[in-house]
């Protein structure tokens, strides 16, 4: 056995080769790597392999009777595009190279095989494989916390609008309670949108000084105030080619409201410092728990701002408006909170959905989740009427 250093870890991987003295040496040097290795003596069975077992990493002769590797290269993309296909030929040219990477392989390797050319390529695309579930489970995981959840009335007409301006760029102006889902419906808008593979930035104003907003949104020069050691980009250039959402807008400061207005009229804006004027493209989404035309009467907020922001308007309901959906959102909220605490999915009564609606829930969908979250932990394997009785509230001394 030739001694060389073990890296990777664990696979499965099946070898597909119509010589069986490769065949073997090919088993031999992978278990020796610890790797669990299945043998395939042509195309047919190693499909037939793939069909019933679930594999990490093919490695695939490309010069075999009855199928080619090339074949089998094909078949295996169109069933399993994520599983990694490397190639391997003792009569390699640049053409079947090309042909075979066009076609999907991870890489292709001439024989006679060169053992460290071919751990590190396994190695390499073991962790390519990695980091594409990683993803994968990532976005699963983002588009579940972003799902809009219901089919009541309200919701029907919100999704219905959501639909019919989000290809657009027009400006919107999302109204409704804290927690009621306002930064949802403007991921929503953005996903939706012919903008939807560029940046979606948000900016909560309420949440930002006055005196530093105007340097976050528009940037600022080096050695513009006292801290300002090096040019900033803000969030409005960030943005450029797709979202910005400016949540809570009604508490952003006079000053910067003129700013934001001169940048949606004119599409461009000026660093904090400096005089040059930067051309952006981005669509603007605002949202606000403030009633903006009281706001305009008490002079808290610029009139000709709020028709520049109120092209389209969406009003969020709160959750006391739609409690038909507390069924379904019990449902999500129990399969999220669950599925990232790694325990099994518990069951919820008819009774406990009933108790749920008779809350008043003046903390909308956010203070929903958090109560969901906290019935999921105390109660035993099924979320009752009791359970709900009895955690559902602050638990008192």
């Amino acid at each position: 056995m030739p001694v060389f250093e073990k890296i990777g870890s664990m696979a499965k991987i099946l070898v597909i080769d119509d010589e069986k003295p490769i065949r073997n040496t090919l088993k031999e040097i992978l278990e020796y790597e610890d790797h669990k290795v299945d043998l395939a003596s042509d195309g047919f069975e190693g499909l037939e392999k793939l069909s019933e077992t679930r594999y990490d990493i093919v490695l695939c002769d490309i010069k075999m009777p009855n199928m080619d590797g090339i074949e089998v290269l094909e078949k295996v993309m169109e069933e399993s595009p994520d599983v990694p296909m490397i190639m391997i030929s003792g009569h390699g040219s640049v053409e079947t190279a090309v042909e075979a990477l066009k076609k999907g392989a991870y890489d292709f390797i001439e024989k006679p095989l060169e053992l460290n050319r071919l751990l590190v390529t396994i190695r390499n695309a073991l962790e390519r494989k990695e980091l594409i579930v990683e993803t994968k489970n990532l976005k699963r995981k983002v588009s579940k916390t972003y799902e809009m959840v219901g089919d009541s009335e309200p919701l029907k007409q919100i999704k219905e609008m959501i639909d019919r301006v989000a290809p657009t760029d027009a400006r919107v102006l999302i109204t409704g309670k804290n927690g009621t889902g306002k930064e949802l419906v403007a991921r929503w808008l953005h996903e939706k949108s012919q903008r939807m593979a560029q940046p979606f930035v948000e900016v909560n104003c309420a949440a930002i000084p006055s005196e530093l907003i105007e340097s976050e949104l528009f940037g600022h020069e080096k050695g513009a105030f006292t801290s300002a050691h090096k040019q900033r980009k803000g969030k409005f250039e960030q943005a450029t080619g797709g979202t910005i959402f400016l949540d809570e807008i009604g508490d952003m400061s006079l000053s910067a409201q003129a700013k934001v207005l001169r940048a949606l009229q004119e599409n461009k804006i000026v660093r904090v410092g400096s005089d040059k004027e930067i051309k952006v493209d981005v669509r603007i989404i605002a949202a606000t728990n403030k009633d903006l035309k009281e706001e305009i009467k008490n002079n808290n907020f610029r009139e000709d701002l709020y028709h520049r922001l109120s092209v389209i308007l969406i009003h969020v309901p709160s959750l006391n408006d739609r409690i038909d959906d507390i069924p379904l959102l019990a449902e999500h909220f129990m399969n999220l909170v669950c599925e990232d605490y790694g325990m099994p999915k518990k069951n919820i009564t008819e009774d406990a959905l009933n108790e749920l609606k008779k809350i008043n829930w003046t903390g909308n969908i956010r203070e929903f989740r958090n109560v969901l979250e906290r019935l999921i932990i105390l109660s035993e394997d099924t979320i009752s009427g009791e359970s709900v009785k009895a955690f559902a509230q602050p638990i008192s001394k």
